[in-house]
């Protein structure tokens, strides 16, 4: 297909398009430190790109309206992308994959050995394809489409919701929720959000030494006190308690996601099994089969086919490498190029977080690598500084 059947289509899909899209709606936000097993779930959002600027319809949330937006493709194909730019000023994607935000961690002394992680995020404007500041909130969830966010404000945990109009950068509607929140996740289709509510601020931390933390909430006394399911569309909530007890198997911020097909909920465990799955009623539920060997801490999960599993990172192979797992069986299928697998472009492609041959372990970029493959694409620039460091950023993808 070419640049001129490539505008033609798009128009056409802007102009027949009416049935209402999925909510928009995202997980995953949180990027996982290594270090300290920190997890949020964040969804994704779209891009498709050509050669020269090519309109595509961009899903709204509560309206099934329709935004054109151009992307521009690189030599590669379907990628855009800007080696020479850490942190990002103008937008990334990677086939159905885009970078829709992305944030950094600044560690805030609150009082004596009392610190807070304060987030910041810059969110893609859909109309200007370049990321902008957005400093009221302290999670954001970036929707399906690219139009719409969840948002919470920035004292945690929130007792509401925003949803974002990500073109005009305001809130065009606030949920009330009745436990207090501290991360959101939205469903593979957009149309659920679930709500991680903890009774007190889940990022607040003593400094023991540099860089070992004692976090509060969970080590102390109970902080996580379970998830809400809300309906995005009329806001209704359905709370479910889930004590995080002494904190036991659980990081200092445990966030929860939806499972594949987005029937259940599951929460990161820091001890066998590695993660437990629940219903929407709170009740503990089997573990779906495909996603059995899964690891909550690799961002990438299965492929969109189902029938690969992203895993962890090895040793013993020329470049830094992770797994691909079977994920019937839990057994290596093959590795792939990558320090850290972020998300699934295609089948066989995927983005990752990896650094040159010999480098330091924090000076990584992101990088597109693929199945079979030695080579891999730069997409952004390197991050630098520690783990931890003020100015590392991490990033939020976001897919239709």
């Amino acid at each position: 297909m070419n640049v001129d059947d490539l505008i033609r289509d798009s128009f056409r899909e802007q102009n027949t398009e009416s049935a209402p899209p999925p909510v928009d709606l995202a997980d995953r936000v949180l990027a996982i430190r290594r270090r300290r097993r920190t997890r949020a779930v964040v969804s994704v959002a779209v891009a498709t790109a050509a050669a020269v600027a090519v309109a595509v319809a961009v899903p709204r949330l509560d309206s099934g309206k329709n935004d054109v937006r151009p992307a521009n493709v690189l030599d590669h194909g379907d990628l855009v992308a800007h080696p020479d730019q850490s942190p990002p000023r103008e937008m990334i994607a990677a086939g159905r994959v885009v970078l829709a935000a992305y944030c950094t961690t600044t560690s805030v002394k609150e009082s004596g050995d009392r610190h807070t992680d304060v987030r910041t995020y810059w969110l893609l404007n859909p109309r200007t394809h370049t990321y902008e500041k957005a400093g009221k909130w302290s999670f954001v969830a970036v929707a399906p489409g690219l139009r719409t966010a969840a948002v919470l404000e920035r004292d945690l945990p929130a007792t509401r919701i925003g949803l974002l109009d990500l073109l005009t950068g305001t809130v065009e509607r606030w949920i009330p929720v009745e436990h207090t929140v501290g991360a959101l996740a939205f469903s593979p289709d957009g149309r659920t959000l679930v709500a991680t509510t903890y009774k007190k601020n889940p990022d607040v931390h003593v400094t023991l030494s540099d860089h070992q933390y004692s976090h509060l909430p969970n080590y102390q006394e109970p902080g996580r006190t379970g998830f809400s399911i809300i309906d995005v569309a009329s806001g209704t909530e359905s709370w479910s308690e889930v004590p995080s007890g002494d904190g036991t198997g659980l990081n200092d911020r445990q966030d929860f996601g939806f499972s594949r097909d987005g029937k259940l909920v599951y929460t990161g465990l820091t001890e066998e099994p590695g993660q437990r799955f629940y219903d929407f009623r709170g009740h503990p539920a089997p573990t779906p089969a495909p996603e059995k060997y899964l690891r909550w801490y690799v961002d990438a999960r299965l492929s969109p086919n189902g029938r690969l599993a992203a895993g962890d990172a090895v040793s013993g192979t020329k470049y830094t490498s992770s797994e691909i797992l079977n994920p019937a069986t839990g057994r290596r299928s093959t590795t792939v190029r990558g320090q850290q697998l972020l998300a699934w472009i295609d089948d066989e492609r995927l983005i990752a977080w990896d650094i040159t041959p010999g480098s330091n372990e924090f000076r990584n970029r992101l990088v597109v690598v693929t199945l079979g493959s030695e080579k891999e694409v730069p997409l952004s620039g390197f991050r630098s500084g520690h783990d931890g460091a003020a100015g590392r950023w991490t990033p939020v993808f976001a897919e239709r």
